[in-house]
């Protein structure tokens, strides 16, 4: 019975190290690195990290090993650079590990002395995810492996040394858009980032928080001499952690620019423009909506992302949407395949997105409900990135789409109501900028604390179920509206929710869902009134 024991550990062993074996590490050296480096964030994490709130610190704490995934690079000859996507593309970095900043990546790829100091250069990386298979940006925690050196020089970085490796915990400098009086656990920080026990906070004073602050997405893991910035950054199935999110697989490799001017008629290089101004018909007023999952990077792509426009694009159509009235903008080309992707334009393309929500938004008597459903990966102050087309791993202007860039899309908008559903993190910071604005009184941000449902929550909505009813049966309220009972108290399309004999189905198709046309006289005197707006 012992013997029969012992060969079935032995073959399990077998089995978790096969399942190892095309891992870029080494089993024994991954499970140094993960597992110190756990028992590390457990014990020390909140007390370095001055922009925690509590109760995510409390959840750190009790976190077992098998609810955060890993994710390592291999050490090659060459050192590695760590870069965020909310890195500045120029200038001082803006992350640092106790002095020691995060890298910036130059557009040809070539080392720089002012863009890569020598602390920013690295042997590996390592990356534990409390939150596998959330949408990012949430908290990530991130360490610098360094090889051959010495227990007192990783001592001075405030490292962990394993004897044959130094990983030292790296955080941000710089706390984005966050302003919070100064208190702290018993630790307060220096100008320069250094930390002093015991020194007494000033106390009513709110100030802009200098500590340190966490990481909210994998870095662009890049070699420094690797001018085709390849990623060396990859999840590993380790037994003790969680398994690896389910990425969305791509379905056809991205083809060469060069390629693609040789052969313009294929449907993987080309594809029809958006003809926005088709949108808005003379004499019909109709409803709208924009579906928007940026995605940023394959990597953090997952296949809930794909599934949850799919799932809310049928919800439109059940509730009387027109297809072509349905503009859906998803990650990059290449990542579903051809039949899947009719209609779905990539959301490299910032300024076709801005231009069609604003054009339905100005034209009058163009939308009657305007959706948008929103789930982007997003930077703490709800800005949304799209997808890193030049693939340098730091989001520019071009590749982020800003809450006061949404909001200016929105600003006086003609639709008779817009529908903000978000399911994205840090939905908060839309919300307060909506709450009391005097040019958004028609929008109504639906999302909440657990927003990670939307899509499947709303997928069930009925046409002639009412909106406030439905959201009735969710635990969370929405964040911010202008004018709730006469934007809710409504379906969908905008039919009345208590009409009395209630609306037939062929009414209701008739006189609300989809479009409805405009008497001639009306719109002749919408052309010659532009400045009124429809009521």
């Amino acid at each position: 019975m012992q013997f029969a024991l012992v060969r079935a550990y032995v073959l399990l062993s077998a089995l978790l190290l096969a399942g190892l074996r095309g891992s870029p590490l080494k089993f024994s050296r991954l499970d140094r690195w993960a597992k110190s480096a756990f028992q590390y964030v457990k014990m020390n994490l909140c007390r370095q990290v001055s922009s925690l709130p509590e109760s995510e610190c409390r959840r750190l704490s009790a976190l077992p090993q098998s609810g955060v995934a890993v994710y390592a690079s291999e050490p090659h000859s060459d050192k590695v650079v760590a870069v965020l996507p909310d890195s500045h593309p120029s200038g001082p970095p803006a992350s640092k590990v106790g002095g020691y900043a995060l890298g910036m990546l130059p557009e040809d790829g070539r080392r720089h002395r002012d863009v890569f100091p020598g602390t920013a250069e690295h042997d590996a990386v390592l990356v534990l995810d409390p939150s596998p298979g959330q949408s990012f940006g949430h908290p990530v925690v991130l360490f610098y492996v360094d090889l051959n050196v010495t227990k007192k020089k990783c001592g001075h970085r405030d490292g962990v040394f394993l004897v044959e490796e130094c990983l030292t915990l790296a955080l941000k400098s710089r706390c984005q858009n966050q302003l919070k009086p100064r208190q702290g656990r018993g630790v307060r920080v220096g100008t320069k980032g250094r930390t002093r026990r015991g020194a007494a906070p000033r106390m009513g004073r709110a100030e802009r928080n200098e500590g340190l602050c966490e990481i909210h997405f994998l870095p662009l893991v890049v070699g420094v001499r690797d001018s085709n910035r390849t990623q060396r950054l990859h999840c590993v199935d380790h037994p003790d952690f969680a398994r690896c999110p389910q990425l969305l697989p791509v379905s056809s490799p991205t083809v060469p620019v060069s390629s693609c001017e040789l052969n313009k008629n294929t449907r993987r290089c080309h594809q029809q423009p958006l003809a926005t101004y088709l949108s808005c018909r003379l004499y019909q007023t109709c409803d709208h909506a924009v579906l928007l999952s940026g995605g940023w990077q394959q990597q953090i792509t997952y296949e809930h992302h794909w599934n949850n426009l799919q799932i809310f694009d049928r919800m439109l159509r059940n509730n009387g949407f027109h297809k072509d009235h349905i503009k859906t903008f998803f990650a990059g080309k290449g990542l579903v395949s051809e039949e899947e992707s009719e209609g779905v334009y990539p959301a490299t393309q910032k300024e076709v997105i801005r231009n069609h929500i604003s054009y339905v938004c100005r034209k009058q008597h163009c939308a009657d409900s305007l959706v948008l459903y929103l789930n982007s990966p997003t930077r703490n102050d709800g800005t949304m990135l799209l997808w890193d087309g030049n693939h340098n791993g730091i989001a520019d202007s071009t590749e982020r789409y800003s809450v006061s860039e949404l909001l200016a899309d929105l600003a006086g908008c003609r639709a008779r109501r817009v529908l903000l559903f978000v399911e994205q993190s840090y939905s908060a910071a839309l919300g307060k900028r909506l709450k009391g604005s005097l040019k958004h009184l028609n929008v109504v941000l639906l999302s909440g604390n657990h927003w990670a449902d939307t899509a499947e929550f709303w997928g069930s909505l009925h046409p002639a179920h009412c909106l406030i009813d439905h959201l009735s049966q969710a635990s969370t309220l929405p964040l911010s509206s202008g004018q709730l009972p006469s934007l809710l108290n409504v379906t969908l399309s905008g039919a009345p929710c208590n009409a009395t004999p209630p609306l037939t189905e062929a009414e209701m198709r008739k006189e609300y869902m989809g479009c409805q046309n405009l008497p001639t006289a009306l719109w002749y005197q919408s052309q010659h009134q532009p400045e009124e707006k429809s009521k």
